[in-house]
């Protein structure tokens, strides 16, 4: 999707441990799941509610159905 390689994907994990340090990784990691538990949380209580159902809203009327009888 992105175009990343192996060697990309190698040389973002040597980045990230530099920034964080080894020890920081799983700290990092449990933070990122959560935000992306929390996120898809989030988006499944907002199409519950109704708040995201862009699929359900009317639709302009096409000109062939406005002329149909």
């Amino acid at each position: 999707m992105f175009g990343l390689g192996t060697q990309e994907l190698l040389i973002i994990l040597v980045l990230v441990m530099v920034i964080f340090g080894a020890g920081k990784l799983p700290q990092v990691g449990e933070a990122l799941g959560k935000g992306i538990r929390n996120f898809k949380k989030g988006v499944n209580d907002a199409q519950e509610l109704g708040l995201t159902d862009l699929d359900d809203k009317e639709k302009p009327e096409s000109s062939s159905e406005r002329h149909e009888g």
